[in-house]
């Protein structure tokens, strides 16, 4: 008797716990924040003026780059886009489509981004690809759309 009341109670405290710290379903800007291996692109998100944008209510996806792409974009270029603001909402725009596209909703093709250039979208079985880049964590679920985290920054055609 002891014993599975003692069951009991553990069983109810791992399902407290679990409850506890599974975070409320937020809008993109508060989801992509709370993601560690995001902080370079959510700090230029703010820089950009994106911020208020990816908290707006209608459907988004978002690729968004992992700190580990952005240390692999050349320092040059990092600064140029610092230097100009326009310049960096240009980029990360280009990683924003309207709608909600998981990563089982992918169709190969192009998809039109926020900036007004045109994504190739590309799936194989669970594999998924963004121009060349490829999602290492599909489905970031928000209130406001999906996000998907790859490994390289996407840089929009030269007009």
């Amino acid at each position: 008797m002891i014993r599975r009341t003692s069951l009991m109670a553990l069983a109810a405290a791992a399902l407290l716990a679990a409850c506890a710290t599974t975070p409320a379903p937020a809008p993109l800007t508060d989801t992509l924040a709370r993601d560690p291996q995001l902080s370079t692109f959510n700090r230029l998100v703010a820089q950009a003026g994106l911020a208020d944008e990816l908290r707006t209510a209608g459907a988004l996806t978002v690729f968004a780059p992992s700190d580990e792409a952005f240390k692999a974009v050349p320092a040059k270029t990092m600064e140029a886009l610092a230097a100009d603001p326009a310049q960096l909402k240009a980029v990360l725009a280009y990683h924003i489509i309207d709608g909600r596209v998981t990563a089982a909703d992918v169709k190969p093709g192009a998809a039109k981004t926020r900036q007004g250039a045109s994504l190739a979208l590309a799936k194989a079985g669970s594999f998924v690809t963004v121009d060349d880049a490829v999602v290492q964590q599909a489905d970031v679920v928000a209130t406001n759309g999906v996000a998907h985290v790859i490994d390289r920054v996407l840089m929009p055609p030269k007009k």
